[in-house]
């Protein structure tokens, strides 16, 4: 499973580099409504949750659908703008700008698109215009519970409205916390930038791309995009462009732009010491390999100290041929290592690989 984007004829010009204000603000209250998504985040989300006007609280309750769960696209705005070649604004409010460039029926789409449209990457009926998208929406959203249901009914019967209602929440949230942290993370995204857009200029499209994390590769025809998630989706630059977005809050997300008509645009975890997660290949042969009996076993032998084949088929009563395709499964999960001691090769688990693989999990899942 995988989005990928056609970048077939994309001068690499039109790849641009580009922190986003708004884009952050989005990951930060994502951070703040989903802690366990960033254990690294906690300290700095129980101080702000501390100090936080109980009021504005409230109010992001209402919206909270909009980042805790995934991030709607009203926090990329730029790729709704016409020309599909805009960039972030530099500030909060530019960024706000260019949220108010966006038609009503962009916003619409946006904000309801996970639990009130049926599709993302093609192209649907004006949800509007169309009386019966709009029943559906309702009753989709009402499945998620009564706020969600009364943030739908206002937006779909008065858009400017709550267009203004977002703004300002989001005004709000930048007095009350997030200017502050903007000023401590955005000379970090700025140089990150800087980096990745010489890495660009001297290495070229594929080195860029393989530098914002192991899940995103570029093909040898340098046309398509892949980046290895938990979903599936495609979208294409065209006559656009393609923009990248440096994240210092949004750890381990890796997120796709990818919405029908909207330019494409990856997110990606700003440079540091944080681990990479597995491919969701690797992570799949993992738990494959450690969902067989025997092979549970053989780790609870492997994990206390090395064994030779021969040894660990006399403790399980097996044939040592039946063991070794136990340990050659294991083995291509990258959980037990080998070392020769004399004419005997002993296996061992590793058991840093096998103490990730929880967050590993977490990690391929939230990518």
């Amino acid at each position: 499973m995988s989005v990928t984007i056609d970048i077939t004829g994309l001068p690499p010009e039109r790849v641009r580099i580009v922190p986003s204000p708004l884009a952050e603000l989005g990951m930060a209250l994502h951070a703040l409504s989903e802690p366990g998504h960033h254990p690294d985040l906690q300290g700095w989300a129980t101080a702000v949750s501390s100090r936080l006007d109980p009021r504005l609280a409230d109010r992001l309750c209402e919206a909270d659908f909009l980042w805790r769960t995934t991030f709607s696209d009203v926090f990329a705005p730029f790729g709704g703008i016409p020309g599909r070649r805009a960039l972030p604004g530099a500030t909060l409010a530019e960024d706000l700008d260019l949220l108010d460039e966006l038609t009503d029926e962009q916003f619409v789409d946006a904000a309801l698109e996970f639990t009130c449209r049926l599709s993302y990457d093609v192209q649907e009926p004006a949800l509007l215009d169309d009386p019966e998208l709009r029943r559906r929406s309702l009753e989709l959203a009402a499945a998620r519970g009564a706020v969600q249901e009364q943030f739908a009914r206002r937006l779909l019967e008065d858009p400017p409205l709550v267009r203004a209602w977002f703004r300002q929440l989001m005004l709000d949230c930048d007095e009350a916390f997030f200017a502050d942290t903007w000023a401590r993370i955005e000379p970090q995204l700025a140089a990150d930038a800087r980096h990745r857009t010489e890495l660009l200029r001297r290495k070229g499209l594929g080195e860029a791309v393989a530098s914002l994390s192991e899940a995103v590769s570029l093909d040898a025809e340098a046309e398509l995009i892949t980046v290895d998630k938990l979903s599936v989706g495609r979208t294409a630059t065209g006559d656009g462009g393609l923009v990248l977005v440096p994240t210092s809050l949004g750890w381990p997300h890796v997120l796709v732009l990818h919405r029908f008509g909207w330019q494409p645009s990856i997110t990606y975890p700003a440079s540091g010491t944080r681990p990479q997660a597995p491919s969701v290949e690797q992570l799949t042969r993992r738990l494959e390999a450690l969902a067989h009996p025997v092979r549970i076993r053989l780790c609870r032998h492997l994990a206390r100290a090395p064994h030779t084949t021969g040894e660990l088929a006399d403790a399980h009563g097996m044939s040592a041929p039946e063991i070794s395709r136990h340990l050659a499964v294991l083995k291509k999960a990258g959980l037990i290592t080998d070392c020769r001691r004399g004419r005997y090769v002993q296996h061992q688990l590793d058991l840093s690989a096998v103490a990730r693989l929880g967050s590993d999990f977490i990690e391929g899942v939230l990518r």
